[in-house]
This record gives C-alpha cells, structure tokens and sequence, in this order.
C-alpha cells in the first residue's frame, strides 16, 4: 500500500519527517473530495517514525507534533491569503475582476479544506481539542477577544461551520470544546438576527442556511463523525 511504501522512508531528521506530512496535507488540500482518505493515510503512519530531538532542547519532535505545527502554520497564513487576494481588487474590471474572483475562491476552497482535514485529523486523535477551539473561536470571535464587536468575514463563519459539523459530536463531549461550541454557536445566533443600518440582515440567505444547519444538527445532538479505530 502507499502508507507502507511512505512507511519505508529512512527518515533522519526532523526536517524531513516535516517534508513528508507537508507533502501529504498539500496532497489532501488540493483534493479536498479525499481529505478523509489522507487523513486515514496520515493516522496510519502515526507509529511510523522516530522521535528526534527539538534543537531548542525541548520535547522531542514527534509525528503528532509535527501535524500539529504543520496544520497551525496552514491556519495562520490563510489570513494573508485573503489579504493578497483583496489587494487585487482594485485593478481594471472585466478579465482582472474575474481573475480576482476566481484566486479568492481558490483560497476559500483551500481554507475550507483544510478547515475539513484538520477536522479529520482530530478525530483521529491526532490533534488536540483544544487547537479545534482555539480555531473556531478564532474564525468567529477573533483573535482579539472583544467578540461583541468583532463581525467574521463571511468566509471565516463557513470555515466554522464546516469544522463545527466534523467535530461539533466529538468536540462538545470534551470539556475543552464544550465551552467553545456554547460561546461560538452563540455568537453565530446573535450574528444571523443582526441588522444593517437599511434594516438588512448582516449575511446573505447562503450564509443564513449554513449556519443554520449547524445550530439544527447541534440541537438534534449533531448526527455523525465519531472515529472508531479498526
């Protein structure tokens, strides 16, 4: 199979273990219909590799801490994709507007991706909760804490959502999660009744029936994405 062909690697150091889980997760966001494949591909490899020791004399660098810093560093360049695609958007219309479109949705697609495979991963447990919290309380609250005042892009509330609906099962019976799942569903309800100055609702009917979806599965005691180790 593939895992044992990765499996057989000679893996010498910290860089290169690094190289092969970032190969695979760039492999798994640019197939995002396979996330939960190179999920399974990456939890079979967990016991694959050695431990090497962190140059700044600290805990070895293992498989899952390696996972663990590549997905971290995925989520927080994501930001500055949107900004890059958002400085585009002041060229000549028609083809650049197009094309301005077109690299912000590839960016939401790679975010949503990986929104999905680190969702994966988690229920693997190979991630730890409180990373899965500290991401959808970041997309929906900010990273500023002042969440009354802070209104998400309408990309960041589909990133939640879509991590919500992978592992909102899993996550709310964690005490970790659980106070997350409470403050970020709260705060997707008070955003859906809020009103523009013109009397309009804040988000479009798309974004409306996405979160939506996740506050009816939450209520039904969400339906699914429970991993059982085979």
């Amino acid at each position: 199979t593939i895992a044992d062909k990765i499996a057989m690697i000679n893996v010498s150091s910290a860089s290169e273990l690094e190289v092969i889980i970032e190969l695979m997760v760039r492999k798994a966001l640019a197939e995002p219909h396979y996330c939960e494949t190179y999920a399974d591909l990456i939890f079979s490899l967990r016991s694959a590799f050695p431990e090497f020791p962190s140059e700044d004399g600290g805990k070895n660098i293992t498989f899952k801490s390696s996972i663990l810093n590549i997905c971290q560093n995925e989520f927080e360049a994501l930001p500055c994709l949107f900004d890059k695609t958002e400085e585009g958007g002041d060229k000549a219309a028609g083809d650049s507007n197009r094309e301005t479109e077109d690299a912000f949705k590839q960016r939401k697609n790679r975010m949503l991706a990986n929104m999905k495979l680190i969702g994966h991963i988690f229920l693997r447990q190979l991630l730890p909760a409180k990373i899965i919290s500290s991401v959808i309380q970041e997309l929906v609250l900010g990273n500023g804490g002042d969440e009354v005042n802070h209104t998400p892009e309408e990309h960041s509330i589909e990133c939640a959502c879509a991590l919500l609906m992978s592992t909102g099962h899993t996550l709310e019976s964690m005490a970790p999660g659980r106070l997350s799942v409470q403050l970020v569903c709260g705060r997707l309800t008070d955003l859906m009744a809020q009103k523009t100055t013109g009397g309009r609702a804040l988000y479009p009917k798309r974004i409306q029936f996405v979160v939506k979806d996740v506050l009816d599965a939450r209520l039904a005691g969400w339906t699914k994405k429970s991993f059982k180790s085979s």
